[in-house]
């Protein structure tokens, strides 16, 4: 038998993989199979942001331009820092906290840290399906209600207008169109030159629809009641994500079979949908026009690097949670890069989807494309749904185009809720790790989450949901929780004790860029964005107004930050001898090794506790003559 054989015998049935549960737990679970974990990270980094977010980045930052500085972030923060983090999970079998605390403790803030970041996000996240699925509802309905104006919510000023491409005989000389637009006989068709003007958003049919039958915004910007039906759709989002998980990666990982996948034929079907229609090659020449004059601007690059880090779900302990149900010797180094490829792929894909139904929407309404071209929200529940109203059959088509974003953020969403439940759970696992009481986590969980979402949905909710999206897991947040994890692996644990974790695990030694990254790279460009973002003044008052506005979009920056500086003195107060020194239950495969040397010249030494090589070499020995 090889000794690589020995090896990977050893570390699975001993190593990290058998860990002793206390009396009365229940040992933690592992996925079924790699399947299970791919889907799963799959549905967490790609979401609603591809769909919605990168096409609008891509075009408004020089087209294909924008692609350079996207991969240079992708490349030099993206995927070492989605690296570093799988990887920390899967060697430490922990969740988002409890992973950092067992390789340096002082730095249990940053676990901290970003579990703050996930609760944000489990909070308003939520909202946006409720949102999805009150459309969703609403486009069974024939015509769209958000394609007319004779609807009980329209204003006097509202305007419609009925596509060519969908209804051609409305377009004949002799056609009638009093029925629309107020017109008395067919000799003022002539003269009527609306049907070529852009009237603002607000006054268009799903504007309106938008902003007086979902939102249904009070004028003074107070939060106001609530709205029953949203709350009932906010409720529902939160039944679908309780039962998704409520059983662990027993129920996750069979949900992401169908969650993770099933969105990726209808983007396909809305892309070949898409790029048959009359237009479409014009929309996909404006989403990938390149103008390189952008790349000398600023701002494209913290554009490219803060869409880098939402996408792909990083400093938020999502990815150290899927990664801890692993398996020890999984090659998550394999994994890692592929689901990075796919998520990039999927993103540029999507661009075509919606630029090519976009081009096709100026075509139709004869428009110019800078007037449609929209990101977030706007691109959800304005753009693309006025575009498909454009199409014959359009029910079927917004139907489809609903149930795609449902399933994009619904599987995103319940792994965030994932992610903060086995956080909470490695945390007390003599309590929560006993039968029973998984169920009731993620219940009290749901029902928290549930309550606090509440008040996005009121009449003024709108302003809130903004201050906490722009404010809350703000780019300048997860820059400063990437430098710190960086810094806390390479420097303070040791980047070449952590490739040898990682080595222990695959195999192999991965590429030492990644190690460099760690080291410089990836803090250096981090720090510099957040530098950048320091000098543009927020104007908060772009958002909502009010004097308790500035202190709230202060504490949203600053809770998830300041938990770092905390526990840092709290490990002081506990146990200042052992502030950085790794937990005794972590398999070490060089322990005498220095822990960290730049080409070859060693920065810090080894300090190898005797007691633990004694029992770690006894215990090697035994797996080994066992095997």
């Amino acid at each position: 038998m090889t000794e690589e054989t020995v090896r990977r015998a050893s570390a699975e049935e001993s190593g990290q993989d058998k860990q002793t549960p206390e009396e009365g737990a229940l040992p933690r679970e592992k996925w079924a199979n790699k399947a299970e974990f791919l889907l799963s990270m799959a549905g967490e980094i790609i979401g609603l942001g591809n769909l919605l977010s990168f096409p609008y980045l891509c075009y408004k930052n020089g087209g294909g331009v924008f692609l350079v500085p996207y991969f240079v972030f992708l490349f030099f923060c993206g995927i070492p820092v989605f690296f570093l983090e799988t990887a920390l999970g899967q060697y430490t079998s922990q969740g988002g906290v409890t992973a950092w605390r067992k390789i340096c403790p002082m730095f249990e803030g940053v676990g901290i840290a970003s579990q703050v970041i996930v609760i944000y996000m489990n909070i308003y996240y939520t909202v946006i399906l409720a949102w999805v699925i009150f459309y969703l509802i609403n486009s069974f309905k024939s015509p769209l209600p958000w394609s007319t104006c004779d609807n009980y919510w329209n204003s006097e000023s509202c305007h419609s207008r009925s596509g060519f491409f969908a209804n051609p005989d409305l377009f004949q000389r002799e056609s009638n169109w009093s029925f629309l637009n107020n017109i008395t006989s067919n000799d003022d068709f002539e003269n009527y030159t609306y049907i070529h003007d852009t009237m603002p958003t607000d006054r268009t049919a799903e504007g309106e629809f938008w902003s007086n039958r979902v939102l249904r915004m009070s004028d003074d910007m107070s939060l106001g009641k609530v709205h029953w039906d949203l709350a009932l759709c906010l409720l529902f989002a939160w039944v679908i994500c309780y039962f998704c998980i409520w059983k662990g990666i027993k129920t996750t990982g069979k949900v992401v079979y169908f969650t993770a996948t099933f969105p990726y034929l209808m983007l396909f079907i809305l892309f070949i949908r898409g790029v048959t229609l009359p237009g479409a090659a014009d929309g996909l020449i404006y989403y990938l026009r390149p103008d390189i004059s952008k790349l000398g601007d600023p701002h494209v690059w913290c554009d490219a690097g803060t869409h880098v880090f939402f996408s792909y779900a990083v400093c938020q302990g999502v990815l150290t949670a899927l990664g801890s149900y692993n398996n020890y010797n999984n090659n998550l180094y394999r994994d890692c890069f592929a689901l990075c490829i796919l998520n990039s792929a999927t993103s540029i894909f999507a661009g075509f989807a919606v630029f090519s139904v976009l081009g096709f929407m100026a075509h139709d309404l004869e428009v110019p494309l800078t007037e449609l071209s929209t990101a977030g929200a706007d691109l959800a529940f304005l753009a693309y749904p006025r575009a498909l109203s454009l199409l014959p059959g359009s029910s079927f088509w917004a139907v489809l185009f609903f149930l795609m974003l449902l399933f994009l953020g619904l599987d995103s969403q319940f792994v965030c809720v994932e992610s903060l439940a086995t956080a909470i759970t490695d945390l007390f696992p003599s309590r929560l790790r006993r039968p029973g009481a998984r169920e009731k986590l993620v219940l009290v969980i749901a029902v928290v989450c549930f309550l606090l979402g509440l008040p996005f949905i009121t009449e003024g909710g709108i302003h809130l949901f903004y201050l906490v999206d722009y404010f809350g897991p703000s780019g300048t947040n997860l820059f400063l929780i990437a430098i710190a994890e960086t810094i806390v692996v390479s420097w303070v644990y040791g980047a070449d004790r952590f490739y040898d974790n990682i080595e222990d695990m695959i195999g192999y030694a991965p590429y030492s860029v990644l190690k460099y990254c760690w080291m410089f790279i990836t803090p250096f460009i981090c720090g510099s964005v957040v530098l950048l973002n320091l000098t543009q003044k927020t104007h908060v008052s772009a958002f909502s107004s009010g004097s308790w506005v500035s202190a709230f979009c202060a504490l949203l920056v600053a809770i998830p930050l300041l938990c770092i500086p905390a526990f840092i003195l709290i490990s002081l107060c506990r146990n200042p001898n052992n502030m950085t020194t790794p937990s005794k239950d972590l398999r070490q495969i060089r322990p005498h090794k220095p822990v960290l040397t730049i080409c070859n010249l060693v920065i810090f030494k080894a300090q190898p506790n005797r007691s633990v090589d004694a029992r770690s070499d006894k215990r090697i020995m035994e797996e080994t003559s066992r095997v």
